[in-house]
């Protein structure tokens, strides 16, 4: 451990949205504080970042005694290792490139971390949420089997993600690992996939579907294929099943590349009821040619872990045992490939800010 760190380091966040900057502090995983809110100043750079420092100030104020780090999540495009924020849709005062990072580091005198906040969101969840509730699940069943690895997916305004590989944020040479947005749409191969994955989509094709050109919430069709709410029921159903669908090609091709259980967050997370159906019926189908046997889609089979059955399914074990050759002892085997797909234990937010803590500790430690 660096000797100038306190026995429990502080690590400093930040939720950077284009309306408004949430700051707070976390030490043992815990906040250490009321997270405080000011507004982005999203067309001024000096009011910005003049504000970011009155933040930070804030929260050093507040807690009463020194930071060790500073990390947070900041929209991209960004070259993240340098600290460096590219040209922002929803904070414009930041295009033609702004050095965040280093100017952080001259304010305070403390190393500072920026990540995206998909990659930060499966980092918190596989620190402190959705991993750990899995090997928890194993481990009361008596299973030796230990999940090391996680896909998560943030699905809202946009589509995001990050991926975790045996504890480690793969971010890649050029920061653009989990780009997730940018797949191949499952539904229209000439696009990506964030066309067919997103609240936006959603919108677009409910009215595409239902005829009806009124302004609509993603909340809204939901609520109108739930019954709810006054609406063309069919058309709603059918936009979030060409949502599934998508969703389902994408997960399918992350988990062939990189064998991981998914954690889902974000907004529309919380209608996981209404898209994991045609979703799982995606990952766990077939390649199906004319005159061909049937291919499956992955080699896993994957588990929804927000139903109960399907859950119990999952922790159960399959073993047989098979005999060692030319031995008298036998080994247990289960033939039976398993990942799970489930809804974030922490909240997106909560999850960010848990991953901006454990990559500033997996830094400043050493």
């Amino acid at each position: 451990m660096n000797k100038n760190l306190q026995c429990d380091p502080i690590v400093m966040t930040l939720d950077a949205g284009g309306t408004n900057f949430v700051f707070s502090a976390i030490q043992n995983g815990n906040e250490l504080l009321n997270p405080i809110q000011l507004p982005s100043n999203a067309h001024d750079l000096d009011s910005c970042l003049k504000g970011i420092l009155d933040g930070f100030r804030q929260v050093l104020q507040i807690i009463g005694k020194p930071a060790d780090a500073i990390s947070f999540a900041f929209p991209g495009p960004a070259d993240y290792k340098q600290g460096i924020i590219g040209d922002l849709g929803n904070l414009p005062a930041f295009r033609g490139g702004v050095a965040l990072g280093p100017f952080l580091e001259e304010s305070f005198r403390l190393p500072v971390f920026i990540n995206n906040d998909g990659d930060l969101f499966a980092l918190g969840e596989a620190k402190f949420g959705f991993l750990p509730w899995i090997n928890s699940l194993m481990n009361e069943t008596g299973s030796k089997r230990l999940f090391e690895n996680l896909i998560g997916l943030t699905l809202g305004t946009g589509f995001g993600g990050g991926i975790v590989l045996s504890g480690k944020l793969v971010r890649g040479d050029t920061n653009s690992a989990g780009e997730v947005w940018l797949l191949r749409n499952g539904l229209n191969p000439l696009t990506f996939a964030e066309e067919n994955i997103s609240a936006r989509a959603l919108v677009n094709s409910y009215r595409q579907y239902s005829g009806i050109e009124d302004n609509f919430l993603a909340s809204d069709i939901a609520k109108i294929a739930r019954q709810i709410k006054s609406g063309d029921h069919k058309s709603a159903q059918q936009a979030f099943n060409d949502f599934g669908i998508a969703l389902g090609e994408a997960i399918a091709n992350l988990i062939t590349m990189f064998d991981a259980s998914v954690v889902i967050g974000g907004g529309l997370s919380n209608s996981w009821d209404l898209f994991f159906p045609p979703m799982l019926e995606k990952v766990n189908g077939f390649f199906e040619e004319p005159d061909s046997p049937k291919v499956s889609r992955l080699e896993s089979k994957i588990f929804n872990l927000e139903d109960h059955s399907c859950l119990e399914s999952f922790k159960s074990s399959s073993d047989t045992l098979i005999k060692i050759p030319f031995s008298d002892k036998t080994i247990a085997y289960d033939s039976t490939k398993r990942l799970g797909v489930g809804v974030s234990k922490l909240g997106a937010s909560r999850a960010v800010a848990l991953g901006a803590y454990a990559f500033a500790m997996k830094q400043i430690i050493r």
